[in-house]
C-alpha cells in the first residue's frame, strides 16, 4: 500500500486535488462503495432533524405492497435476500405480459402474509398440484418485499431481435455494465431478461416468494441463475444501525437513507428526461463480489483499518474518535496523513462528485472453492438514477483502490426496475407494455 510521503502535497493542496480527481461517492465500501465502512459525508447521505422519522415495524409485519415506488428498494433493509435473474423462454407478447399479471397477484398476496394463490397450499382438489408450494404456512409476513426488473436483453437480444416489440422504448441508460480493470466475471452467473428481488426478515419466507413466482412462470421463463443472501450489508433507514461485512468492518455508515427524499429524488428515482414508463422506477446494479477472507484473516490490524481507511471496532474515520465524525483528508497522525490516498474511504467520499448510490447488499457463503478456502463474499445491490453516472462513474474511480487485492468481482448485471404498483388493478411493467 502506497503511503503519503514528504513529498506530497500540503493537506491545503491535497484537498483541493481532490476537485480536481473527481473523487466519486459510494455511500459505503469495497469496490464501487461495496464493501467496507461508508466511506461518504455529507448531507446527501444523512437524514436531518427535520425528515421524517424512521418506520418502527416488527420485523413480523407486512411491508405495504403499493405505492409509487416499489417496495425492497428504500424499506428499511431486512435481514435475508434470494435473489434470481430469469431468461424469457416464449416469444409471446401476451404471455409475457401475463405472466407479469399473475406475478403481481402473487406478490401482493405473498406479502401480505397470505399463500402465493388464492385455494393456498392444502385446500385444493387431492389430484390437483396446490396454486402454493407450502413452506411457509404459518410464517408471518417477515417483512417481505417483491422487487422486480427488466434487463436490456428484454427489449432487444444479443443478436439484436426485438422478440416483444419494446426495443423503441428501452431507456438509454439500460446498456449492459463495461468491462472494469480486475474483473472475472462469469457470463453463467451475469444478466438476465427480468430478475426478482425477494427480501425478508425469514429466509424461508423470502425462498417460498421466489420459489412460487418462479413455479408460476414454468413455460415462460426459467433461472439464469441465482443468489442467497444474508446479513444486511446496509442500513437504508435512520433507524437502523449499521452492519458490517464479512471483513469485520461496518458498512454503509452513510448510505443513502430512506427518509432524505431529496437525496432519493437526486440520486434514485428515474424522473422527467428518461423513458416516460420509467418515471418513479430505479436502475438496479448487482455485483458478485468473492472476498478473499484467508488472505485478509492474515493481514494485521493496521494494514486492514489503512486499506479501509476506518477503526474497525467503532467505523470512525481514522484519525477520528465516532462513527459519524466527518471524513477530515487534511488529519495527520506521527507525520502522515491518517487516512491514506489508496483507502477505500479516500478514493470513494463523494467530494465535489454529486454523486451517490443507494446501496442495499448482502453477505453469502456458498461453501468452499475445492481448494479448502471460503466462496465467501458481498452480494452488491445498488439503486441509482442511471448506471453510467452512478456505479459505473464510482467503479472506475476505485480503480487505484487497495481493497482491490482482496476482493474479484465474478458476476454482473444490470435492470431498469418499474414504478410501483398504484391500486388493485395495476400491475409490473403495465406502463412499459400499454404506454
Amino acid at each position: 500500500m502506497t503511503e503519503p510521503t514528504a513529498e506530497q502535497p500540503a493537506p491545503q493542496q491535497r484537498a483541493a486535488g481532490l476537485s480536481r480527481r473527481r473523487l466519486l461517492g459510494a455511500f459505503g465500501a469495497g469496490t464501487a462503495g461495496v464493501l467496507a465502512a461508508g466511506a461518504a459525508g455529507g448531507v446527501i447521505g444523512r437524514a436531518t432533524a427535520d425528515d421524517a422519522p424512521a418506520a418502527g415495524a416488527a420485523p413480523t409485519d407486512a411491508v405495504p405492497f403499493q405505492g409509487e415506488h416499489q417496495a425492497g428498494i428504500v424499506t428499511p433493509a431486512q435481514d435475508r435476500l434470494h435473489f434470481v435473474a430469469l431468461d424469457v423462454t416464449t416469444d409471446s407478447r401476451e404471455d409475457l405480459v401475463q405472466l407479469l399479471q399473475d406475478w403481481t397477484e402473487a406478490a401482493r398476496r405473498m406479502t401480505a402474509g397470505r399463500d402465493a394463490g388464492p385455494v393456498g397450499a392444502v385446500d385444493g382438489s387431492q389430484y390437483a398440484p396446490p396454486d402454493d408450494t407450502g413452506e411457509a404456512i404459518g410464517l408471518p409476513a417477515s417483512g417481505l418485499t417483491v422487487t422486480v426488473g427488466f434487463g436490456p436483453t428484454l427489449f432487444t437480444t444479443a443478436d439484436g431481435t426485438d422478440r416483444f416489440g419494446l426495443a423503441a422504448r428501452r431507456p438509454a441508460p439500460l446498456v449492459e455494465l463495461p468491462a472494469f480493470p480486475g474483473d472475472q466475471i462469469d457470463p453463467a452467473i451475469s444478466g438476465g431478461d427480468l430478475c426478482i428481488q425477494a427480501c425478508a426478515n425469514d429466509p424461508q419466507v423470502a425462498v417460498h416468494a421466489v420459489r412460487n413466482l418462479v413455479r408460476i412462470g414454468a413455460g415462460v421463463v426459467s433461472v439464469r441463475w441465482s443468489q442467497l443472501g444474508f446479513g444486511r450489508t446496509s442500513s437504508t433507514s435512520t433507524g437502523q444501525a449499521t452492519p458490517r461485512n464479512l471483513f469485520g468492518f461496518k458498512d454503509g455508515t452513510d448510505n443513502l437513507k430512506a427518509e432524505n427524499g431529496s437525496a432519493l429524488d437526486r440520486f434514485v428515482w428515474v424522473g422527467d428526461g428518461d423513458a416516460d414508463w420509467l418515471r418513479g422506477g430505479s436502475y438496479l446494479v448487482t455485483r458478485r463480489i468473492r472476498m478473499l477472507v484467508e488472505p485478509w484473516d492474515s493481514s494485521s490490524l493496521d494494514e486492514q483499518q489503512r486499506t479501509i481507511g476506518r477503526t474497525k471496532g467503532s467505523g470512525a474515520p481514522l484519525g477520528q474518535q465516532a462513527e459519524f465524525d466527518p471524513v477530515d483528508f487534511t488529519e495527520q497522525v506521527d507525520g502522515r496523513f491518517a487516512v491514506p490516498e489508496t483507502s477505500h474511504v479516500f478514493l470513494a467520499h463523494p467530494t465535489n462528485s454529486g454523486t451517490a448510490i443507494l446501496r442495499r447488499g448482502y453477505s453469502f457463503v456458498d461453501g468452499s472453492d475445492g481448494l479448502g478456502r471460503l466462496d465467501a463474499g458481498l452480494f452488491f445491490v445498488a439503486f441509482q438514477q442511471d448506471p453510467e453516472t452512478g456505479f459505473v462513474q464510482v467503479q472506475r474511480n476505485l480503480r487505484l483502490d487497495a481493497m482491490n487485492e482482496y476482493i474479484r468481482h465474478t458476476s454482473s448485471a444490470v435492470f431498469a426496475c418499474p414504478p410501483g404498483v398504484r391500486d388493485d388493478g395495476d400491475w409490473w411493467g403495465r406502463t412499459l407494455f400499454e404506454g
